[in-house]
């Protein structure tokens, strides 16, 4: 079975692209999937997060450091999709970077993580672009922003999340709120699973969205429109 390709991608840094990759990939990795995170961003943090994790309890998918690649991530990424179940793209903070764009081209969902601010909303008018025209060469790939670092109870939030499906891509119906334990997982090499009761809202945030991405990806494989 040939891998879905999932695209993490922004024009801001910042804005939760890796969060996103791994929390998901580990979430797939955990449930069977076997899954490969291509870190096309050329920090490397999720290289890092993996190689973060306790030698008894490695990170749940496998990481590939991509990032030099350039133009070239989806015929490199095309080597593997017999291989995984799941290849996540974490891609770099740049729309025009051919990186983005060479991504998108083998994407079959672009996931966009997306703060509910002003700033990162008009930051993100470029990777909009760029999926509209990837879609010229891509014709079924498929968008979703994520919103990420949600804080629902201050009226700016509130006043931005009535702003966004003016954006011109489609959301998530899972949020993801400001929550320590996100930025915990990185640091242990780890998802959010791995912290147990405490963690319990973020397991949900997290179990939320995989729900909804395998079913759009289901919905794609089986010919019907997300």
């Amino acid at each position: 079975m040939k891998a879905r390709v999932i695209a993490v991608v922004n024009q801001k840094g910042g804005a939760g692209k890796t969060t996103v990759s791994m929390q998901l990939a580990g979430t797939l990795g955990r449930r069977g999937k076997k899954v490969l995170v291509v870190d096309a961003d050329p920090q490397g943090t999720a290289t890092r997060w993996a190689a973060s994790a306790p030698d008894e309890s490695p990170f749940p998918a496998s990481v590939i450091g991509l990032g030099a690649a350039n133009e070239k991530v989806h015929r490199e990424v095309k080597k593997f999709v017999r291989d995984y179940d799941y290849i996540v793209i974490d891609g770099p903070p740049a729309a025009d970077s051919p990186v983005a764009q060479s991504a998108l081209l083998i994407a079959d969902l672009a996931l966009v993580p997306v703060i509910p601010s002003p700033l990162d909303m008009w930051a993100s008018l470029g990777i909009r672009k760029a999926i509209e025209n990837a879609v010229d060469l891509n014709e079924g790939l498929q968008a979703r922003l994520v919103v990420n670092q949600c804080q629902p109870q201050t009226s700016l939030t509130r006043e931005v999340l009535e702003l966004l499906p003016e954006f011109g891509i489609p959301m998530c119906h899972t949020r993801l709120r400001q929550r320590t334990v996100f930025r915990q997982s990185a640091v242990f090499g780890q998802t959010v699973h791995d912290f147990g009761h405490k963690a319990a809202p973020a397991i949900q945030e997290m179990d939320g969205l995989t729900d909804e991405v395998v079913a759009l990806l289901r919905r794609k494989r089986n010919g019907k429109k997300g």
